[in-house]
Formats: C-alpha cells, sequence, structure tokens
C-alpha cells in the first residue's frame, strides 16, 4: 500500500492542541493504515497569545509546510500560489465549509491539485441565520434587550417592533443558502422577490419567488438579505447608490462576504437612517477592528462571521472532508470537485493514480 499525507490547518485546534469547535472524529482515517495525518500547528493559537485572534483571518500555508503532503484540509488559511507551485506531491485539497475565495482555484488546476468543498452543509445554518437576524431587527430584539437589563421599563413604548409575516423579502442570489430562506419563511407568507442573474425562472416561480432586477427590489422590500457568492466581478457591488434605493424603514442583512459590500455606504446609511437597521454576520475586514464605527451603531446586530457555524455544520463537513479523503487515498475523485476541468489533466490523473493500488 502507498501511504496517503494528509496536513489539516492549525485553526481546527485550540491553545491546547484540541479540536477547537467540537468533535473531530478521525477514526474513519485511523482504520486506514495507510493515512496518516497532522496539524499544521504553525497556524494553531498558543497559550496566553492574544494576537493570535486579530491575525487569524490572515493566516497563510505556506509552500514548505506542503512538502511531503499529499492531501491538506483547510478551514480558513489563505492558499496562494506560491503555496501550491512548491507543493509537487499534493493532490487534493478538501476546503471544510462552501466558500473557496481564499484559495486560488486557477493555481489549484494549474499545479494538478483538485479542491472539493461541502457545498450543501451551511445550507440550513446560513439561511435560518438570516431569518434569524430578520425576526431579531423587526423585534427590536437588541433594544428590548438593553432597556430591560437598564431597568427602563418606561421605554417599552419606544421599542416597539414589528412582525415580518406579510412584509417583502428581497434575496439577493438565489442559491442553496437563498432557496433554503425561501423555504424556512414560507409559513410567514412573506411576499419574496429575488435579484439572482443566474437563476431560472420556472425554478423561482416553483419556489413561489418572483424574479426582479435589482433596483425593483430594493425599492419594493422590507428586508434585503444578500446570499451572492464573491466573484472578481462583484467587489463592493452594494453600496451607496443601493443603499439610497431602499426604504427608509428597510432592513439590510448580509451572510455571504463582507467584501461584497461598500462598509463605509453601509456606515453612512446606518447613521443618517437611510435604513432603518442591519444584521451582519461578514465583514470588509475581519476580524473586525475595535474601533470601527459600526460597533457604535444602535441599529445593527453584529456577529463574528460564525452564526452559521453551529456543531452540527462542524460535525457535517467534517464528515464531507473525511469522505473525501478516503476516495482520494484510494486513488479515487472526491464528491463535489470545484475546479472539474483539472479531473482532465494528465498531471493529475498521474498522481492519484498512485493510490489506486489502496483499493480494497
Amino acid at each position: 500500500m502507498r501511504t496517503f499525507r494528509v496536513a489539516w490547518t492549525g485553526d481546527f485546534l485550540n491553545d491546547r492542541g484540541q479540536s477547537a469547535y467540537g468533535e473531530l472524529d478521525l477514526s474513519s482515517l485511523a482504520d486506514a493504515p495507510h493515512i496518516v495525518t497532522h496539524f499544521l500547528t504553525e497556524q494553531s493559537p498558543t497559550p496566553g497569545d492574544a494576537s493570535y485572534w486579530e491575525r487569524f483571518y490572515s493566516l497563510e500555508v505556506t509552500g514548505d509546510q506542503l512538502q511531503d503532503v499529499d492531501a491538506l484540509v483547510v478551514l480558513r488559511p489563505w492558499v496562494k500560489r506560491a503555496a501550491l507551485e512548491d507543493a509537487r506531491e499534493l493532490v487534493v485539497i478538501g476546503r471544510s465549509g462552501a466558500g473557496y475565495d481564499k484559495i486560488d482555484v486557477a493555481a489549484c488546476t494549474e499545479n494538478d491539485v483538485a479542491l472539493f468543498n461541502a457545498p450543501l452543509a451551511l445550507n440550513h445554518s446560513t439561511g435560518s441565520s438570516a431569518l434569524l437576524f430578520m425576526l431579531a431587527l423587526a423585534k427590536r430584539l437588541p433594544e428590548q434587550q438593553a432597556i430591560t437589563r437598564a431597568g427602563r421599563w418606561d421605554l417599552q413604548s419606544e421599542t416597539m417592533g414589528s412582525e415580518i409575516q406579510g412584509r417583502t423579502l428581497g434575496i439577493i442570489g438565489l442559491g442553496h443558502s437563498g432557496r433554503e430562506l425561501v423555504r424556512l419563511a414560507a409559513p410567514f407568507e412573506m411576499n419574496v422577490l429575488a435579484y439572482s442573474p443566474h437563476a431560472e425562472g420556472a425554478r423561482a416561480a416553483a419556489l413561489g419567488v418572483q424574479l426582479t432586477s435589482l433596483e425593483e427590489l430594493l425599492a419594493a422590500a422590507d428586508f434585503v438579505s444578500l446570499h451572492a457568492r464573491l466573484t472578481a466581478d462583484n467587489h463592493r457591488f452594494f453600496g451607496a447608490e443601493q443603499f439610497a434605493r431602499m426604504k427608509r424603514t428597510a432592513y439590510f442583512i448580509n451572510v455571504a462576504r463582507g467584501e461584497l459590500v461598500d462598509q463605509p455606504a453601509l456606515i453612512a446609511a446606518l447613521e443618517s437612517r437611510q435604513i432603518a437597521g442591519a444584521a451582519l454576520d461578514v465583514y470588509e475586514h475581519e476580524p473586525l477592528p475595535l474601533d470601527d464605527p459600526l460597533l457604535q451603531l444602535e441599529n445593527v446586530i453584529l456577529t463574528p462571521h460564525w452564526s452559521a457555524s453551529t456543531t452540527d455544520v462542524f460535525a457535517a463537513t467534517s464528515r464531507a472532508m473525511l469522505e473525501g479523503l478516503l476516495r482520494a487515498a484510494a486513488g479515487e475523485v472526491p464528491d463535489n470537485v470545484v475546479n472539474r476541468e483539472v479531473l482532465a489533466r494528465g498531471g493529475f490523473q498521474e498522481k492519484l493514480a498512485r493510490f489506486s493500488q489502496n483499493r480494497a
């Protein structure tokens, strides 16, 4: 049998060297004696190093860390071209989640590396986070909690919320999580609009969704929920012009990527009450700096790019990674390969074929 060497990025671990986000069950790999695993502990937190949490979103995998590695599993770190060009043995990368904007996909293909992910694992949790934000904003949950903690029951009338039932929901990006939000919002009998250039009209209609232009959606929606995938073409596409088109009573929700939004324009819209409020799980710069103006605003709910990252999701993404690794270790193509064009490349086929002798 041929040994299959797997590296996991060190941010899977806490500062005690243990799984940080629930049980990472590697028993299925342990049952395969030809698979050996290790963690890139250079990216792990260490006891007492508070600065780690200021830089952990900027961590990178380096070429020297990928020497003598056949597979890499990534949680947060960047995987850039330089690292891939030095990784001669690497055959697959598993992205433990759905998004892969921090991995150079073109460089993966050019260096005969297949990138696979867990595209469906976060659909429900992302959709339910958006629904949670809608309800919290409509019910004015942060303000009501604040007056309760302050003993200001006299302010009840000034923090009266509203319902989402019968309101108009505008979804930008009718992909997996956008469609899940539609399903979850169905009992609230909302009027659902969507702007999604690649969505099929018949499929949207079957969901009870009306496809519209972005301008029409912004003018009509009481809640605008962003679910688009980040690409080179839509960086900061949502800015001052888009916020100006929204109702002054409308709320903005972002559970996609912070880089999709012009954050200073969002702050200006919140400060001027151009929109009623917002709920954000993602930001243009992460972690969100402690001096960021968003932290001073009362009409925005903020979570640390983690509202969709539940223990259930961690278990599901871990299973997807393990299944992909087991396939690759047997010389088979993992499910959910992102860069499908790599599969036809001779260099990739040659790399993968090295492990066909491991098939049971």
